[in-house]
């Protein structure tokens, strides 16, 4: 890996061109409680960047610069505090482990930044990330003002970094994919133990513990709080309580993802409580099961963005008007958007190192365009209310949504969560194996 964060600070750099330099802070300490932090989790930008997983640190990227164009900023080592909170790398680490061609203690960025920045004709940021940083970064400017006489000027331009790394984090890399493979397949299998692990009279937490299990012992994380909402919660988009029990005769949508090497999974299934389908369900399933599959296979270069979404509400706003949910010809309900008291999100997002990762769907005001290295979930849904009007009543309080990960790729998609089954019968065999 420590070459691919070298071609990717090269290429970025290669955007910003000559006499420019970027700044990139690490992502501060949070407080949970009192002296109690949350998990530390490192900016992704700046990971994107160095890889480095320590906090109160700074990247500096100066193209060009014959003394090193990658100086970072670190903590120092301390044998005290590192019996307590574990090793760090220190400044030789950084130069040894990271690829950094310089590397001082984070205490002396004070002393040091000014001079980097002096006669650079750009500073490329990301502001409003971090205000204080933003603040601190001001300072340095002006501590140059006045010494214009000596031959060192403050920048003449601040600039956001944000449209230049995001688009490269975009595009992923032969390295990305194969890990955005291993992420997407460990959560399937965490989704098959959930399955495997479903029967009426178990709690909705039950379930959540089993993905929990299976992601840990697969040396991930969750990318996001799971949902486990049976029955009535499967309405609910993002309902995380997780503290109804199941009942037989109940759908359960379980929306999961771990984080492997920093490489987010986004993967939802649904499934019938006691291993059956009722016919409605059934039918629900089936019409969300094809929207997602017109949908998957627009994920080609040269489509647009928008076409996967298109893609699945034709099918949805169609199979409504066959289940007599709306009322109408299909293809001018589809035009008024009739689908959306029942379908209310869209139908993917971008995913990487983040789970809606970094990366533009508008182009100067166009959707864009599909291009080989992008990865999208596909993930559309029909959602149901109990008390929902002018819907048939055995349709009532049914919510089903699936979603896969897709790379967009020159042979067209590739469903990175293939091994995950998602046809009803295959899914209904899973349900109640028991867990391993």
């Amino acid at each position: 890996m420590k070459r691919e964060y070298a071609r990717r600070r090269a290429r970025l750099m290669r955007r910003m061109g000559p006499d420019s330099i970027a700044l990139l802070p690490a992502a501060p300490l949070r407080v949970h409680s009192r002296d109690v932090h949350w998990p530390y989790r490192q900016d992704s930008d700046f990971l994107y960047l160095t890889g480095f997983r320590e906090p109160a640190a700074l990247a500096a990227l100066i193209p060009g610069r014959e003394a090193g164009e990658f100086v970072l900023f670190c903590q120092p080592r301390d044998p005290e505090r590192e019996r307590w909170e574990g090793p760090l790398a220190g400044p030789a680490g950084a130069r040894a482990d990271y690829g950094a061609d310089e590397a001082h203690p984070i205490a002396r960025m004070d002393e040091l930044l000014p001079a980097l920045l002096a006669n650079r004709r750009a500073v490329y940021h990301l502001p409003g990330a971090q205000p204080e940083f933003d603040a601190r970064l001001a300072s340095w400017a002006q501590r140059l003002r006045p010494q214009g006489r000596a031959g060192r000027n403050p920048p003449r331009e601040y600039r956001s970094l944000e449209h230049s790394l995001h688009e490269l984090r975009l595009r992923k890399s032969r390295t990305e994919l194969a890990l955005l493979r291993r992420a997407s397949a460990a959560a399937g299998r965490a989704l098959r133990r959930a399955m495997a692990a479903t029967a009426p009279g178990r709690w909705e937490y039950e379930l959540e513990a089993e993905l929990l299990r299976e992601t840990r012992r697969r040396g991930m994380e969750f990318a996001y709080p799971g949902i486990v909402a049976s029955g009535p919660n499967a309405c609910v988009l993002h309902y995380t309580a997780n503290a109804r029990r199941l009942a037989a005769g109940d759908l359960v949508l379980v929306d999961s993802g771990g984080m492997l090497g920093d490489y987010a999974s986004d993967l939802t299934r649904t499934w019938p409580v006691d291993g059956r389908f009722t016919a409605p369900q059934r039918e629900v399933y089936e019409l969300v099961l094809e929207a997602q599959r017109a949908a998957i296979r627009r994920c080609a270069p040269g489509n647009a963005w928008t076409d996967l979404h298109r893609a699945a509400t034709r099918v949805l706003t169609r199979g409504l008007a066959h289940l007599g949910v709306l009322r109408g010809d299909w293809r001018t309900l589809w035009k008024k958007e009739a689908y959306r008291p029942f379908y209310m999100h869209n139908t993917g997002h971008w995913l990487g190192m983040d789970v809606h990762d970094a990366g533009a769907y508008k182009i100067d005001g166009a959707w864009r365009t599909l291009e080989p290295g992008m990865v999208t979930t596909i993930e559309p849904g029909l959602y149901f209310a109990p008390g929902a009007r002018g819907v048939p009543k055995r349709f009532r309080g049914i919510g089903v949504r699936l979603e896969d990960d897709v790379a967009v790729t020159r042979a067209g998609p590739e469903v990175l969560s293939a091994e995950l089954p998602s046809e009803p019968d295959e899914v209904c065999r899973l349900v109640g194996a028991g867990a391993g």
